[in-house]
């Protein structure tokens, strides 16, 4: 079986890889030159633990390579990015450019496999999309159980970065097909390489119970970060206060942080914000706590400033981890990030990036702003220590070399 996976980012290599790995002829799609280069070298372009020496296998047995070209194959897998536009709304345009670079290739019995984050109606409008581009095929229509050439389903990812190849494996997959019959199809490719439940269901319930899954997620979250606020103006250890708050049976507190990131719990509650406005009201007031998380630190940060007594153009300040998660490489829509360049912009004597999981800073920082390896230099030369991100590396420093810095600990590292 031939199966091409458009779409070479965090979730499209992973899942490439264990295909090949499974005795599947598998063309890797990419845009970008460099990434596909890259991977037919058998090496990777993203952080994930044992996915190099994956790529790496499946490369030489030659049962994986990459292409900037759409191949004739029996299945596409579609694993490309769903960012949101100006008003938080959806943008669907990598979504329509996959399709449409699949479109002429299309022959009938392929099945077309959605796992990008999608809107509730996406995987409708991209079968009525290949409908009017290929009259001469017949394409599924939601409640018909008539002959149709194409099978088109929904089965969204639901994998945490750092953990991914164990959990694509691992984990239950939702199957929503646009029929009952393309589900059924879409579930044979997983049943290859899911160890779990492959559970059925229509391609719009799929799509929603992503959304739901993080949009439940971002709301417990909203609810430690806005605890963590209330605990600074009535002088009560956040950390303390959940610890003890969770030895209730029926309480289980998360731990709060500087924000929320990432591609998925801080892009797919807006999702169900757009499609459904009036009727989201407490996912759209957490989406609004957790975009504030990162104003609130900056806040404190400026009120440390002001307890050093000196001017700004003397202060030199360290913020360590720059990822929206702990031990990954993964930038995207990152309260650190976000955090990190108004610093930038703010003019300290030496702003010091600590991120060990990057071997450059993106273009958006100045050059005032320096990316360390050095954490010993990093603090000591530093008033000011800000704890962004829980790394591994962060976790086994000595606290003896905080004692004189004034320390801000947005994820209790430190406080625990």
């Amino acid at each position: 079986m031939k199966i091409s996976v458009i779409g070479m980012g965090y979730i499209g290599l992973p899942t490439s890889a264990i295909l090949a790995s499974k005795n599947m002829q598998v063309v890797g799609v990419d845009v970008n030159q460099q990434v596909v280069d890259t991977i037919n070298k058998g090496m990777i372009h993203i952080v994930e633990p044992g996915l190099g020496e994956l790529v790496k296998s499946v490369v030489q047995s030659k049962s994986l390579k990459a292409s900037l070209l759409v191949e004739p194959s029996d299945v596409f897998i579609i694993a490309v990015p769903t960012p949101f536009g100006d008003n938080h709304k959806p943008d669907t345009s990598y979504i329509n450019d996959a399709i449409a670079s699949i479109t002429p290739v299309l022959s009938k019995g392929n099945i077309i496999i959605l796992e990008s984050t999608s809107p509730v109606g996406a995987t409708e409008e991209i079968t009525q999309q290949i409908q009017s581009a290929r009259p001469d095929l017949k394409l599924p229509m939601p409640n018909e159980d008539d002959f149709y050439d194409i099978y088109v389903a929904h089965c969204p990812e639901r994998v945490m970065p750092g953990n991914i190849l164990h959990e694509l494996v691992e984990n239950d997959r939702i199957i929503g097909g646009v029929t009952k019959e393309c589900a059924k199809k879409a579930k044979e490719i997983y049943e290859i390489f899911v160890h779990n439940k492959c559970v059925i269901t229509d391609a719009r319930t799929a799509e929603l119970c992503k959304l739901v899954e993080n949009s439940y997620r971002d709301v417990n979250i909203a609810f430690a970060n806005e605890l963590s606020q209330i605990c600074e103006k009535l002088r009560v250890n956040v950390w303390e206060l959940i610890r003890l708050a969770n030895r209730h049976p029926r309480v289980d507190i998360l731990k709060p942080g500087p924000g929320v990131g990432g591609h998925c719990i801080a892009v797919d509650p807006w999702f169900i914000v757009d499609s459904a406005p009036n009727e989201s009201k407490l996912i759209h007031t957490a989406r609004q706590v957790n975009n504030n998380k990162p104003k609130y630190v900056l806040s404190q940060i400026k009120h440390a400033l002001i307890s050093t007594g000196k001017n700004i153009n003397e202060i030199s300040i360290s913020c360590f981890g720059l990822a929206f998660k702990a031990d990954i490489d993964d930038l995207r829509e990152s309260p650190s990030v976000e955090i990190a360049k108004s610093l930038d912009s703010m003019g300290f004597k030496n702003l010091f990036l600590i991120e060990p999981n990057i071997s450059e800073l993106p273009d958006i920082f100045s050059s005032n702003s320096i990316l360390s390896k050095d954490y010993r230099m990093a603090i000591r030369d530093s008033d000011i220590v800000v704890i962004l991100v829980d790394h591994s590396e962060f976790k086994i420093i000595n606290t003896e070399l905080f004692l004189d810095k004034i320390m801000i600990d947005t994820c209790g590292i430190y406080q625990i």
